[in-house]
């Protein structure tokens, strides 16, 4: 986090819309355990805590929110849509409306080292965020933020989540050639790489992605070629 820490703290609270009566708690949600050991603190002080809170309200909110909007979805697509909702990859990209990567406090080897678009990094720190606002606002607080920030587009998550099935339908029914996934470049140490790839059609290179496996890049290369090709193809749900 560049600049001074309280300003900081103050420009996030207007970019997500919420004012914590205890900036503690939005301190420590923003807290990476990188941080914290650099600088002896407890390691109760980073946001791992409030991010397992904030797991399971995402959770429970995402879930009632569900039940309610779609009464005619059977349990098995429920469970499908939240799962695409709560996962790791989708949750980093709803932080990009917030720049979340710009407000967490690293440590210098996680900085050096690109953490702050690590999709693992994002996603723990936006569910310690809603951790945080559970605690201080409560119930309704934390349902608004993930409205907001979360819930707004269900058909965009969904289209996110199955991006490569989508991307494969797309291409075999406009028949524009074979769709490939093509290895970009490769970084970082055996334990924490980082793989960047790009989606052909036709031998055309068409949208490149990132994440922390193959799997996860080509997830993300095939939603920016989707996006790309028109991003208007999203399949019924039965």
């Amino acid at each position: 986090m560049k600049g001074n820490n309280m300003s900081r703290l103050k420009e996030f609270q207007n970019r997500i819309g919420y004012q914590f009566q205890s900036e503690g708690l939005l301190r420590q949600a923003l807290t990476h355990s990188s941080f914290a050991n650099e600088r002896h603190m407890k390691k109760v002080c980073n946001n791992e805590r409030l991010e397992f809170l904030g797991d399971a309200v995402l959770e429970i909110i995402t879930s009632e929110f569900l039940y309610h909007e779609h009464p005619d979805w059977p349990e098995g697509e429920l469970t499908k849509v939240r799962a695409s909702i709560v996962c790791e990859q989708t949750l980093a990209f709803c932080t990009q409306e917030i720049s979340l990567g710009e407000y967490i406090f690293l440590g210098k080897g996680e900085e050096h080292t690109g953490g702050r678009k690590r999709k693992s990094i994002l996603s723990d720190a936006f569910e310690a965020v809603i951790g945080a606002v559970y605690l201080d606002g409560g119930y309704v607080a934390a349902e608004t933020f993930i409205r907001r920030f979360v819930l707004a587009d269900i058909e965009h998550m969904t289209l996110f989540y199955d991006s490569k099935t989508i991307l494969q339908e797309m291409v075999q029914a406009e028949d524009v050639g074979d769709l490939n996934y093509v290895l970009v470049s490769e970084s970082g140490p055996d334990h924490n790489k980082t793989y960047e790839i790009e989606a052909h059609i036709g031998g055309k290179p068409m949208g490149r992605g990132e994440g922390p496996t193959k799997k996860a890049a080509e997830q993300e290369a095939a939603y920016r070629t989707i996006l790309q090709m028109g991003g208007s193809y999203v399949p019924e749900i039965h």
